[in-house]
């Protein structure tokens, strides 16, 4: 995000808290998040995309909604006239290419008037296709199912370019010029997440009964819509539902966040980027000194770049009265890889725990393996998925594994030393060598990990740690 649609976001949250409380303030929140998920959307070369995928997002959430909503609760008068709110708002969209000579709320011209009325038809015909669905639960498992399916092409290179190139030709484009960037979908990872998180609490019967409006702006929810955190559901509806004020704002909470955050983005991740590792950077570099220097660069940096903008996020939302939960808690200066992976990006981690690492231990523990090869599994497993998470290539798998490995490592030598290592850190000064050490060591460890997360190919990456140690 930029300075000035953070800015204009600002001004939206509290304009939603200044009018309005409770249910009225909701509909603000949930009428700013839908524009939001079209005007932070990025142009792509495929013509109308930039407009077709945010509207896509819309129809899925809106479907799946529908399917695991009991069918008298889909046709309320206020569920109905949600539906007809968003249905609005996309047919204003598409008079803004009539009203504007320029693209306004979208990156580029909306599509004609009838390819939107089309588009309308078809999606209020799969919301009542959804809604008719007998088997809420056998809903929620294909919709995982096929979110997953969808995140894996979106993150895969190679199905990426034959979409792309499949699209182009579609839309009367050529093939030739296609790009595994041509389908940049804004914030789709974290819509799936929480789509996921509420179709399988559904299939246990934990998920709260929400509204349609509700849950559009718990999935869109435009602070956090395209690097997170990611919330759940009941709570953040129940933010969403209860009354806030202007008087109860907490401007210093506020003040702080937002500060630090446009700091440690804006100038410090920003100047870090000049001299952070990246492809173009790593080629330049043929010192061991200079090499690390890259690497510590680009360690800083991408926390930095996360964490600031984590806390622009939790400042805007707390504007609107909306609590999102903490993202990173000093995650360098933690003493061991474990309590690094639960500091940093938290709300990923704690998803991944609860939806795959904590079913899986449960489910292998059944089983006659020993317990150190399910404590290795269910890391790999895990931290694997973390890193096909950001992009299904051999070079975050290898990240994932690394991360995986560090952890089980981690987990064997407490196993280990726990006793004599509480036995020797008996004094105050042991105890700061021992705290300080770990720390130092599990930064290092990290931060190697990160050559395979920032280079494109094993090959670099490998080129690029040989040379850190003089061997290349």
């Amino acid at each position: 995000m930029t300075l000035p649609q953070i800015a204009l976001g600002a001004f939206l949250a509290l304009l939603a808290t200044f009018l309005f409380s409770g249910k009225r303030r909701g509909f603000l929140l949930f009428t700013f998040s839908l524009l939001a998920l079209f005007a932070l959307q990025p142009a792509l070369p495929i013509r109308y995309f930039d407009f077709w995928l945010p509207t896509l997002a819309l129809g899925l959430v809106m479907g799946l909604w529908a399917g695991i909503t009991p069918l008298e609760t889909v046709l309320s008068k206020e569920n109905l006239l949600s539906a007809a709110w968003a249905a609005t708002l996309l047919l204003l969209l598409g008079l803004t290419r009539i009203i504007f000579p320029n693209p306004f709320l979208t990156a580029s011209l909306a599509p004609r008037m009838q390819y939107i009325f089309l588009a309308l038809v078809i999606l209020a015909l799969g919301i009542f296709l959804s809604s008719r669905v007998r088997a809420p639960r056998q809903m929620a498992q294909a919709g995982t199912l096929a979110l997953v399916l969808l995140l894996i092409v979106l993150k895969s290179p190679q199905l990426s370019l034959w979409s792309a190139q499949l699209l182009r030709v579609l839309n009367g484009q050529s093939a030739e010029t296609a790009s595994s960037f041509d389908l940049r979908w804004l914030g789709f990872s974290y819509i799936a997440f929480r789509l996921i998180h509420t179709l399988q609490d559904h299939i246990k019967g934990r998920l709260p009964s929400v509204s349609l409006q509700e849950y559009i702006t718990y999935l869109f929810f435009y602070p956090a819509l395209s690097a997170g955190p990611i919330d759940r559901v009941e709570r953040f509806v129940k933010d969403l539902r209860a009354p806030f004020h202007l008087a109860e704002i907490d401007w210093v909470f506020i003040t702080r966040r937002m500060t630090l955050g446009l700091f440690k983005k804006f100038i410090l991740a920003d100047s870090l980027a000049l001299i952070a590792l990246s492809p173009a950077n790593a080629a330049q570099v043929t010192r061991a000194p200079w090499a690390w220097i890259l690497l510590y660069a680009y360690a800083l940096q991408i926390y930095f770049d996360f964490s600031g903008y984590t806390d622009l996020a939790l400042g805007v939302a707390r504007l609107a009265g909306i609590q999102l939960p903490e993202n990173f808690n000093q995650p360098y200066l933690k003493p061991n890889l474990t309590q690094f992976w639960n500091s940093w990006h938290m709300s990923l981690t704690q998803w991944l725990r609860a939806y795959v690492f904590n079913p899986l231990t449960r489910a292998l523990r059944g089983t006659s393996l020993p317990v150190w090869s399910i404590i290795l599994l269910t890391q790999l497993v895990s931290m694997t998925l973390i890193g096909l998470w950001h992009g299904v290539t051999l070079n975050f798998l290898i990240w994932g594994l690394w991360h995986g490995l560090g952890l089980f490592l981690h987990n064997r030598w407490q196993d280990a030393f726990r006793v004599r290592v509480t036995a020797w850190a008996g004094t105050p000064a042991r105890q700061a060598l021992l705290a300080v050490s770990g720390a130092v060591f599990t930064f290092q460890y990290v931060a190697l990990g990160w050559i395979w997360f920032v280079l494109p190919t094993p090959q670099t990456a490998l080129a690029f740690l040989f040379r850190l140690f003089g061997a290349a």
